[in-house]
């Protein structure tokens, strides 16, 4: 969650100072080079801005989507649908992994708690990987809590839960 909220913080902080610097430059430099005394209309520097601005907003959310698939609860959780036979075989391969929906309220994570819901499909089906991990204490290793996934049709097939006895780690 925060992370997401730095993003979009990093969204509005990059779009005030663009819309600022772009109006300055576009209405300007754009009407003297033309040979005009006046500056370019309005309409059209909001019309330019917006582009710019829709711009910035793709970039910022393709640099959170990246932001996500690096970290390590995201790869591990990978790791072990790459490694699963059931589930490999119930997607088919190629397996594709697609960009987590920012918006859905499952996705959540703060400095000791992640929670994803990965969207995956393959040639046979589709679903959602469920990650759920924890850390002791910031800039600690995560640790795998749960990790399943969900078909399409209901189907659950679990891949990984930690152990209870000697806090070993259980592959299913």
């Amino acid at each position: 969650m925060l992370s997401i909220q730095l993003g979009l913080f990093m969204l509005q902080l990059f779009r005030a100072t663009f819309l600022r610097w772009f109006s300055r430059k576009l209405g300007y430099e754009v009407a003297k080079s033309l040979g005009s005394r006046m500056p370019m209309p309005l309409g059209k520097q909001i019309f330019f801005a917006g582009v710019a601005a829709s711009g910035g907003g793709a970039i910022v959310y393709y640099l959170v989507q990246k932001m996500f698939s690096r970290a390590s609860y995201y790869q591990l959780a990978l790791e072990q649908l790459h490694s699963h036979p059931e589930a490999l075989e119930a997607l088919g391969t190629p397996l594709n992994v697609h960009y987590l929906r920012l918006t859905d309220k499952y996705n959540f994570v703060d400095i000791a708690d992640a929670k994803l819901k990965i969207p995956v499909s393959g040639p046979k089906s589709e679903g959602h990987l469920y990650v759920s991990s924890s850390r002791d204490a910031p800039f600690k290793r995560w640790n795998l809590q749960e990790v399943f996934l969900e078909l399409k049709d209901g189907q659950q097939i679990p891949l990984f839960k930690p152990s209870r006895d000697n806090d070993e780690v259980k592959k299913e």
